[in-house]
C-alpha cells in the first residue's frame, strides 16, 4: 500500500458546544417539522411551491447560506494539487457510477420486493424500487460541502470532486436508470438538473470567490478569517432551519404513512453505510489522505435529491411510490450524513494507523 505523500492533512476540526450537540439539535428540528407542516400545512404548502424546475427557492437560500463560508475558504490558486488526489478521486468515481446504483436496486429488490413485500401497498412495489434506484443514480452536489467541512475534509478535492460528478451525471444518469428499470427511454429533468447545478456551484463559487478576493485584498487572511469566524453560526443555523423546512413539507406524509416511509428508509440507510464504508475502507487501502478519504466516503454516501424527486415525478407522477420514495431519502439525509461525519471523525486515528 502506497501512502499519498503529496496530500497534506487538514488539520484536526475542534468543536465547540453548539457543533458536539448537533445531534440533539437535529432531533429537536425533525421533531418541530414534523409538529410544525401538521400544525400548519397551509403555511408549508406556500412555502413548498416557491420553486423553478422543481427547486425549492427558500431551501436554495439556505444551502447557499450554509455552503458559502466553506466555499470562501478554497484557493483557486491551488486546485491544481487536486491531481494530487487522484486515488480519492477514482474512488469516489468507482463507488458513485460502479456501485451504487446497482447496490440500491439490489437492496430495493431484496428488502421492499422480497422481505417487506407484505407490509407495503401491492401496488406500489416497482414504483417503490424505481425511487431508490433514482435517488442513487444521482450523487450530491450542493450539501457535499457541509458535510465536508464539519469533519475538515480537503475543500479542494471536494469542489473539484462535486463538479466532476456533475458532468458525469449529465451524460451518465438517463443510461444507468434507463438500464436498471428496463425502460428504453428517460425523460431526465434537464431543466432540474442545470438549475440546480447553476444555483448550487455555479453562482455560489462565483460569489465566494469574488467575496474573498475583496476580503484579502482590502484586510488580508485577517479580515477573511473575521468574516468565516461570523459566518460559522449562520451555516448551522441554515443546516438546521433546511431539516425543518424539509420534514414541515413531509409532515402529512410522515404521520399519514409512517410504517411506509420507516421500511422504505432501511434499504437507504443501509446503502449509505455501505457505500460510505466501502468509499472509506478503499481509500485507506490505497493510501488515501484521510482529508481527502473523508470527504470522499461522503461524497460516495449522499444522493442529489432534487434530481431524483424531479426525475421520479415526471417519470411516475407527483403522487407515485417512486415520489415518496425519493421523499423519504429527502428526510433522511440530513441526520444520516451527520452521523457517516462522526464516523469518520471518530476513526481518524485508525485510518491513519497505517
Amino acid at each position: 500500500m502506497t501512502a499519498d505523500v503529496h496530500a497534506t492533512p487538514a488539520a484536526r476540526p475542534t468543536m465547540g458546544t453548539f457543533e458536539r450537540y448537533l445531534s440533539v439539535w437535529v432531533a429537536l428540528c425533525i421533531a418541530a417539522g414534523v409538529a410544525l407542516g401538521h400544525a400548519l400545512p397551509g403555511a408549508f404548502s406556500v412555502v413548498a411551491a416557491t420553486e423553478i424546475a422543481q427547486v425549492n427557492l427558500p431551501v436554495a437560500v439556505l444551502i447557499w447560506l450554509m455552503i458559502v463560508p466553506m466555499l470562501l475558504k478554497i484557493d483557486f490558486g491551488a486546485l491544481g494539487q487536486v491531481r494530487e488526489h487522484w486515488r480519492g478521486i477514482g474512488v469516489t468515481l468507482f463507488i458513485n457510477w460502479a456501485v451504487k446504483p446497482f447496490s440500491m436496486a439490489l437492496l430495493g429488490w431484496l428488502f421492499v420486493a422480497t422481505l417487506f413485500r407484505g407490509l407495503l401497498p401491492a401496488d406500489q412495489i416497482d414504483s417503490y424500487i424505481a425511487g431508490l434506484i433514482l435517488l442513487a443514480a444521482a450523487p450530491c452536489t450542493a450539501m457535499v460541502f457541509v458535510w465536508s467541512n464539519l469533519c475538515g475534509g480537503e475543500p479542494h478535492y471536494t469542489l473539484s470532486q462535486v463538479a466532476l460528478n456533475d458532468l458525469i451525471m449529465v451524460v451518465a444518469f438517463a443510461p444507468i436508470v434507463g438500464l436498471l428499470l428496463g425502460v428504453a427511454s428517460i425523460t431526465v429533468p434537464w431543466n432540474t438538473l442545470l438549475l440546480s447545478v447553476v444555483l448550487y456551484i455555479v453562482v455560489p463559487v462565483i460569489a465566494a470567490q469574488a467575496w474573498r478576493r475583496s476580503l484579502l485584498a482590502g484586510g488580508g487572511e485577517t479580515a477573511l478569517k473575521r468574516v468565516l469566524d461570523r459566518l460559522h453560526p449562520v451555516s448551522l443555523v441554515a443546516l438546521l432551519a433546511t431539516l425543518v423546512l424539509l420534514f414541515g413539507f413531509q409532515g402529512e406524509q410522515v404521520l399519514a404513512q409512517p410504517l411506509v416511509i420507516l421500511l422504505l428508509a432501511v434499504p437507504i440507510l443501509i446503502q449509505v453505510y455501505l457505500n460510505a464504508g466501502l468509499a472509506y475502507w478503499l481509500s485507506r487501502r490505497f493510501g488515501v489522505a484521510w482529508c481527502v478519504a473523508a470527504p470522499s466516503a461522503l461524497i460516495g454516501a449522499s444522493n442529489f435529491f432534487e434530481l431524483a424527486v424531479a426525475a421520479a415525478i415526471s417519470l411516475f407522477g407527483l403522487h407515485s411510490g417512486a415520489a415518496l420514495a425519493t421523499v423519504v431519502g429527502v428526510l433522511v439525509e440530513v441526520p444520516v450524513m451527520l452521523s457517516v461525519v462522526r464516523i469518520v471523525t471518530a476513526t481518524r486515528g485508525w485510518y491513519e494507523a497505517r
